[in-house]
C-alpha cells in the first residue's frame, strides 16, 4: 500500500445523514472551502457493539472539535437509511440517539478503498481515523482492528499537536512546551 500521510487526502463525496436527520452530501472539498480541519473516521457497520461506544463518545465531545475548527465525519459502508434508523434508536437500546456530526454512507466502498480501510471480502471498513489539514493534506492516520475502539482524548491531543505546527515530543499535551 502506498504512503498517504504527508500527501493530499483522497477526495470524497458521500451521501450522509446530518444531525437534523436530513439527507445530504459531505465532501472534503466542502470542508476545505470552509478552511477547517477534517476528522474522518470509518467504522465497520451500524447496529454493532463497539461502534456506538466510539460514535457517541465523539459526538459527546463535539464541542471540543468545533472549538478547534474541525469537522467530524463518520463513515461506514451501510446506507443512509440504516444510519438514520440507528440514529433514531435510543442509546439505551444500542442505538446512537441524536448526533452532532454527519454519518456518511460509502455504499460503493470507493472511499474506504481509497483510504486503505476496506475489508473487501466482507464489504466493511476497518476502524480508520484520518486527520486532514484545511489545505487537504492528510496529516495523521491510524487504522486498527475492528474489535478495539478508539480514544477521543488521543484524537483531540493529536489534532491539537498538529495545529501547533511545531515539533511535539512524546506524551505532549496541550499547553506544554513544544520542541
Amino acid at each position: 500500500m502506498e504512503r498517504m500521510v504527508g500527501r493530499q487526502a483522497p477526495q470524497f463525496d458521500m451521501e450522509a445523514v446530518f444531525p437534523d436527520q436530513s439527507f445530504g452530501k459531505v465532501s472534503l472539498d466542502e470542508c476545505m472551502k470552509d478552511a477547517r480541519w477534517t476528522v474522518l473516521f470509518f467504522y465497520p457497520m451500524d447496529f454493532t457493539f463497539v461502534c456506538p461506544t466510539e460514535i457517541t463518545a465523539l459526538s459527546d465531545r463535539y464541542d471540543e472539535f468545533e472549538a478547534l475548527d474541525a469537522t467530524v465525519i463518520g463513515a461506514s459502508t451501510d446506507t443512509i437509511h440504516t444510519h438514520l434508523a440507528w440514529i433514531k434508536t435510543p442509546r439505551s437500546e444500542n442505538g446512537l440517539g441524536p448526533l452532532h456530526f454527519p454519518l456518511a454512507a460509502d455504499t460503493n466502498h470507493q472511499v474506504a478503498k481509497q483510504y486503505g480501510v476496506l475489508i473487501e471480502e466482507e464489504g466493511v471498513a476497518l476502524r480508520g481515523l484520518f486527520i486532514i489539514s484545511p489545505a487537504g493534506e492528510l496529516q495523521y492516520q491510524v487504522i486498527n482492528h475492528n474489535n478495539i475502539g478508539r480514544d477521543v482524548d488521543e484524537t483531540l491531543r493529536v489534532l491539537q499537536a498538529l495545529q501547533t505546527g511545531a515539533l511535539c515530543p512524546a506524551n505532549w499535551k496541550p499547553g506544554q512546551q513544544t520542541l
